[in-house]
């Protein structure tokens, strides 16, 4: 039996990012965590030490500081498709190169002062796989399949009623009580895939598909009467995929923060749903994506559901928002 080198790569991670925009009195602040990974005809080098292909991380980091200087950094997509376009264009042996960045939010106080934000964050994730070529007619932008994945993580949403959790599966095991009212707290964590992005993405708006995504995501909880997490999950995937055409596809993960009445009676008192405590573990947590299929309905190539409603192969909600037969009914619902 011979053994083979699998799958690999290597670049540099977490490479810390802050540019100050000074033209003029009004400073314009970006802060992002970025990292590079680079795949191609990495074998040699794993086989024997030989680096000759190898573009040193140390040079990866360096590239994130000249490109800022040189480019500016905006919109984390677009700094992450230059980054990651240089990479396969410019390193012979490479042919993917994957980037991804955090951008961590800062309040405005005055024309040069701000204040960090609380734990939302915006990401991005940007892959180049350029088959080692360069279009001809386009020398600046790489051949071959790129995506870029937009998201949100710790986007903390809580619905104080409008939520319900009951006629879940029931066995021996099962001590929680059935609520038709009840505290529904997640902190959103969602990834979306831009569809048909270019070799050059002339135009695209990516501060306005972040804000109205982001909106979509909240309205649609916001407007839910929820009778799972499972079914708010759905709605707000729904939500965004029938408001913003430029997304093909989105990823959620949704943790319950669970919050459990009191007992107030040893104290001679009720407690009509007033008094909570908050528990950060264990939790619920309840992941999902929401995609579109072809036009004739059928089922799409990565197992989701079919217009018709029908449960995917890979347990995928259906289309009327059913879980499919591989997601937990009782959603750890529990309160969740």
């Amino acid at each position: 039996m011979a053994i083979v080198l699998g799958a690999n790569q290597y670049g540099k991670a977490e490479v810390r990012l802050v540019r100050v925009r000074r033209d003029g009195p009004r400073h314009e602040l970006r802060d992002l965590t970025v990292g590079i990974a680079l795949a191609g005809d990495l074998a040699e080098v794993h086989r024997s030490g030989d680096n000759a292909h190898v573009l040193p991380t140390d040079s990866q980091k360096n590239t994130v500081y000249a490109f800022a200087r040189e480019h500016g950094v905006d919109q984390v997509e677009e700094f992450g498709l230059l980054l990651a376009r240089h990479f396969v264009r410019s390193v012979p042996a490479i042919s993917r190169a994957r980037v991804e960045l955090t951008e961590h939010g800062w309040q405005r106080l005055g024309p040069h002062s701000f204040q960090r934000d609380g734990s939302e964050i915006r990401t991005a994730t940007v892959t180049v796989d350029a088959d080692g070529a360069v279009d001809a007619a386009d020398p600046d932008g790489a051949t071959g399949g790129t995506t870029v994945e937009s998201g949100i993580s710790g986007l903390v949403l809580l619905n104080s009623t409008d939520s319900e959790f009951r006629g879940y599966l029931k066995d021996r095991y099962t001590t929680l009580p059935e609520t038709d009212d009840r505290i529904l707290a997640t902190a959103v964590e969602a990834r979306w895939r831009h569809a048909d992005v270019g070799p050059t993405d002339p135009g695209r708006d990516w501060a306005e598909s972040y804000a109205g995504v982001r909106a979509a995501l909240v309205g649609a909880f916001v407007e839910t009467y929820s009778r799972s997490l499972q079914q708010t999950l759905y709605a707000m995937g729904h939500r965004v995929l029938a408001e913003r055409p430029e997304i093909a596809q989105l990823r959620l993960a949704l943790p319950n923060r669970h919050h459990l009445l009191v007992d107030l009676a040893p104290f001679g008192l009720d407690n009509p749903g007033e008094v909570f405590v908050a528990t950060d573990r264990p939790y619920g947590l309840i992941e999902g994506t929401v995609t579109r299929t072809p036009e004739d309905g059928t089922a799409a190539e990565d197992g989701t559901a079919a217009e018709d409603g029908t449960a995917a192969e890979d347990g995928t909600a259906a289309e009327d928002g059913a879980p499919a037969p591989d997601v937990d009914p009782a959603g750890d619902g529990g309160p969740g």
